[in-house]
């Protein structure tokens, strides 16, 4: 099948054959009809497979054949990142090229009056976080009343970033008769609960296993004690000659830190996280894709909507607190069918995370050791402190944003953190 059989207009093929896009991937082959279908759909795809196409292609084809010339917004794109925004909308400008139809991006982060401006001129698709959107909203610069399509890029992780406050303000106020389209990379119980509230007799499409990682990645397990984490970061990226690599943490202090010491170690690295400036994200995203730096330690939210084709080394410095997360982390690397390699460095204490890591992917992990890395075995873990119990508690704090001595006090640091997406 090649996208021609698919019903897209001369446009739209015109666009996708100038990208180089011969056949369509599985999750585009099978959502792009139900979509044009005007089917509400839940759609299961792994990161890197070609899922926004497989919205923005017949939500495009849709509003070209509309009838309303009116320049007003017809389709809603909720991403749940500034830099998975800014992907998608930059996909959607290059499908659109050989159309009139216009589209307006809206996160935080950065001043909304250019926003307003934009919008205010008329467009027919709006790409947004939740945050801004709802600031929108409540200032009246966005109308969402003639809205027919809405779409959930990365569902999941918007309910795993606590955006569903701000879900249910949204949906308060766009008309309950339309089609909407839920994407995720993972699916479990808190997915299907939303599912029931947002759409109505969906098409359920998966076109993997569901939960599971790129089938090009190869993934390793190195067994290492926490102190030596840095040195042997640093170490297979220099002795490999390791050019572009993608290293998760669970902090932002942690990001800034380790980047830091490996500049010392003589790897060009760089951070990214919620706490810099849009414009020191895109600059040091800027950088990473063009090659001056060798190395970028992202967190998980800083990294969503990081794309970059030949990418083929991921760390997992360290593993996510949110099994899911894993998932998305290595999925940055084997896109687009290419191979890539997703390496987890896993201290004594973390073994916890690994279980629950391997229940999501349904598969045990073989842990290794490198030589001359190989951890302490007298090196014992103090029992309180390490309780599994205890550590699940502290975690789910930390990634929530929350203070173990002041869980009011955390909540709303974690509210404005999110208003800023």
């Amino acid at each position: 099948m090649d996208f021609s059989s698919l019903a897209l207009n001369k446009n739209l093929l015109k666009s996708i054959a100038e990208q180089g896009y011969q056949q369509p991937t599985p999750i585009q082959e099978q959502a792009i009809p139900v979509i044009l279908a005007r089917k509400d759909i839940m759609a299961g795809a792994q990161t890197g497979t070609g899922k926004t196409a497989a919205f923005a292609l017949p939500i495009l084809q849709l509003i070209n054949d509309s009838s309303c010339e009116k320049k007003v917004i017809k389709a809603l794109i909720l991403t749940p990142t500034r830099e998975l925004a800014q992907q998608v909308h930059k996909s959607i400008e290059t499908y659109a090229k050989f159309t009139e139809i216009r589209s307006a991006l809206a996160y935080g982060g950065v001043s909304i009056k250019p926003q307003i401006a934009q919008i205010s001129a008329g467009v027919d698709i709006l790409v947004a976080t939740p945050g801004r959107l709802l600031d929108h909203l409540i200032n009246g610069s966005v109308s969402l009343s003639e809205l027919e399509i809405l779409v959930f890029d990365e569902a999941d992780r918007m309910l795993d970033m606590g955006f569903k406050d701000e879900i249910d303000n949204i949906l308060k106020r766009i008309p309950v008769s339309r089609q909407t389209l839920l994407f995720s990379a993972t699916f479990d119980e808190a997915i299907f609960k939303l599912s029931k509230t947002l759409l109505n007799e969906p098409q359920l499409i998966e076109v993997n296993q569901r939960n599971t990682a790129a089938a090009e990645v190869e993934q390793i397990v190195y067994n290492v004690d926490e102190d030596r984490k840095r040195e042997l970061t640093s170490h297979l990226i220099g002795a490999r000659n390791w050019r572009q690599v993608l290293i998760f943490t669970r902090t932002k202090q942690g990001a800034d830190a380790l980047a830091k010491e490996m500049c010392k170690d003589g790897i060009k690295t760089q951070s990214i996280h919620g706490d810099k400036s849009q414009g020191a994200r895109d600059k040091a995203l800027a950088d990473f894709k063009e090659g001056k730096t060798r190395a970028l330690v992202a967190t998980d939210v800083a990294a969503r909507g990081i794309d970059i084709l030949n990418l083929q080394y991921v760390i997992n410095y360290e593993l996510p607190y949110i099994a899911e997360d894993y998932i998305h982390r290595i999925g940055r690397t084997g896109r687009a069918g290419n191979k890539g390699l997703a390496i987890s460095l896993l201290s004594p204490s973390e073994e916890w995370l690994l279980e629950a890591v391997e229940k999501v992917v349904d598969s045990r992990l073989l842990q290794q050791w490198l030589p001359g890395y190989e951890p302490d075995l007298t090196k014992q873990p103090k029992s309180d402190r390490n309780s599994r119990g205890g550590q699940k508690k502290r975690a789910r704090k930390h990634a929530l944003g929350e203070k173990t001595t002041s869980k009011n006090k955390g909540k709303s640091t974690n509210k404005h953190e999110r208003r800023n997406r």
